[in-house]
């Protein structure tokens, strides 16, 4: 449970230091898909992490834990109804959408580089303020479990 928190913060320094550095100097779509993969990485350490605790809290038995990501991430918001885990997990499912779709690359090399694409029928358009928004809302929610799980 607390190695997975672990391997969570790990992957929130890398997030960070894309967004903060490499996107910064970079400016490319490549490096924005890098970014949002590392996060979906982050956001699979907290789900573990949280898994754990059910079972551990016997919320849940441990041979009924789904091994599937989406399955997974659906247990969590169904265990976990607070409102922080339901925003999170839908931004977990989006950025799993965006990652399996083939992005438009707008202005890249400039400061307004723009991921374009199409889920679920609605453009989605993620620039470095919207990757930088989901990155605090992901160290928010980092910060939940932690909370939660040192209760």
């Amino acid at each position: 449970m607390k190695e997975s928190l672990h391997d969570a913060r790990n992957e929130l320094k890398r997030v960070d230091h894309q967004i903060y550095v490499s996107l910064k100097y970079t400016r490319t779509v490549d490096v924005l898909m890098n970014t949002i993969n590392r996060m979906i990485d982050a956001y699979n350490c907290l789900i573990d992490s949280l898994l754990k605790y059910a079972v551990e809290k016997n919320l849940r038995p441990a041979e009924h834990i789904p091994t599937t990501p989406l399955e997974r991430g659906n247990l969590v918001k169904e265990l976990f109804q607070e409102e922080i885990v339901q925003r999170n997990m839908e931004l977990y499912f989006l950025l799993r959408k965006i990652v399996k779709t083939e992005p438009k690359k707008e202005q890249e090399f400039r400061r307004h580089v723009t991921l374009r694409t199409i889920v679920e029928g609605e453009e989605v358009t993620i620039d470095i303020d919207k990757a930088t928004e989901y990155y605090n809302q992901i160290k928010e929610f980092y910060e939940w479990v932690e909370r939660k799980i040192n209760e």
